[in-house]
């Protein structure tokens, strides 16, 4: 009979997985449930809930650095954070509505475990690039404790870069130590109207080049800027190519000025301030502008910028869909009418070489039946293996979650 472990405390975590281990049980890990349709449904016969695993147990602001139980929710520390003008700088997403569930759900860990970050990753860097130090339970219930409060704290092999993004298929995370930052003083958005894909890349790329600091870079075809609540966005009636600054108000005054000359050849531009900014900015990095389709299948794909139209038009050349474009064409998100295989040949045939791509969303039936992750090469898939079997030899945790075999 299938059980809910819910430990409260780190010892009570490594109680649960020894008996995982000993009894050969598998266990789908979670925090409050929001990424549970992320990956490959797990085969799991048991659940370890995490989310008792709650609260902020070490913040100085003066250092940058917090401490925190992996089930703590990520809105209980944004708004601690925001007290003294700080943020979690890579900008965690939140998939929660696109996944089916509530926005405001997620968990540290969780955040940690899929290494979600936002827009403003082209200048702050990834999830991973913020993860100071880790606790947790290795599948083979042994006890694991790695990395500190400093960013210089490696010694040998780095655990916190290769836990996160793993899926909790490694490690059950107990405690996790993130950096800080200082939030910026104001933040503008200028907006291009009326690019094609190819132009708004060529545009986007050339203000990522420039010497002023950017820290988004988006296009918004004509389907998705309608779908925006920010007006001058969904009542351009047209393609949005999005360009946001932020820093001390002077500064982003200047940068941009300097933005709108500089991209005013390519199309009619306009500004945002402030709140239309943020919400613009917030309404990219949660994929709010393809929530519309509610039984689409979404895929995420990392691509070579340059490549990314051509790409995106060879799909949506053979299947119905929307796109959005973030990283200045690094990050597409894809929007595909529902499909027995997801359009899953068609994805990645055209992606080929030139990334990656992952089925965000798709029915259950779906996602165990076509690979969700890229497929890897075989030398790459018996790295992986090595890797997963130093950890979890038996598959104790997340059996399943990111691939067929383990």
């Amino acid at each position: 009979m299938a059980e809910r472990l819910a430990p409260a405390d780190a010892a009570q975590v490594l109680d649960c997985v020894r008996w995982a281990v000993a009894e050969a049980v598998p266990l789908d890990i979670i925090g409050r449930g929001s990424k549970q349709a992320l990956g490959r449904p797990a085969a799991a016969e048991h659940v370890l809930d995490l989310s008792g695993l709650s609260g902020v147990s070490l913040y100085e602001p003066d250092e940058l650095v917090l401490t925190a139980g992996a089930g703590t929710p990520l809105v209980e520390i944004e708004g601690l954070l925001s007290q003294n003008r700080q943020q979690l700088a890579f900008e965690p997403a939140d998939y929660g509505p696109l996944l089916g569930g509530t926005a405001g759900a997620q968990t540290l860990g969780g955040m940690i475990a899929a290494n979600l970050s936002g827009p403003r990753r082209i200048k702050s860097g990834a999830a991973r690039d913020h993860f100071l130090g880790i606790k947790a339970v290795s599948g083979r219930g042994d006890a694991v404790k790695s990395g500190g409060r400093v960013v210089k704290n490696v010694t040998g092999y780095d655990l916190c870069k290769l836990l996160a993004g793993s899926y909790g298929t490694l490690a059950a995370m107990t405690e996790i130590t993130v950096k800080v930052l200082p939030a910026p003083e104001k933040a503008r958005t200028v907006l291009v109207f009326g690019l094609d894909a190819e132009t708004a890349v060529t545009a986007l790329s050339r203000a990522g080049g420039s010497p002023h600091e950017v820290s988004g870079l988006a296009h918004l075809p004509a389907a998705a800027a309608a779908a925006s609540s920010v007006g001058y966005v969904a009542g351009a009636g047209a393609a949005v190519t999005a360009v946001r600054v932020e820093g001390p108000g002077p500064s982003v005054e200047h940068r941009c000025r300097a933005l709108r000359q500089e991209l005013g050849g390519f199309g009619p531009v306009e500004e945002l301030h402030s709140r239309n900014s943020r919400g613009l900015w917030t309404e990219i990095r949660d994929v709010q502008p393809l929530l519309g389709d509610r039984d689409s299948d979404v895929w995420k794909l990392s691509l070579t910028p340059t490549a990314a139209p051509g790409i995106v038009g060879r799909i949506l050349g053979q299947a119905d869909g929307r796109a959005l474009f973030d990283w200045a064409g690094g990050l597409v998100w894809l929007s595909l009418a529902p499909a027995g295989d997801a359009h899953h040949g068609i994805v990645r045939d055209a992606v080929g070489g030139d990334g990656h791509a992952t089925l965000l969303r798709a029915p259950v039936a779906v996602r165990r039946k076509v690979p969700v992750f890229q497929p890897q090469p075989a030398a790459l898939a018996a790295l992986t293996r090595r890797v997963k079997d130093s950890f979890d030899p038996q598959a104790i945790l997340n059996r399943g979650r990111m691939f067929a075999e383990s």
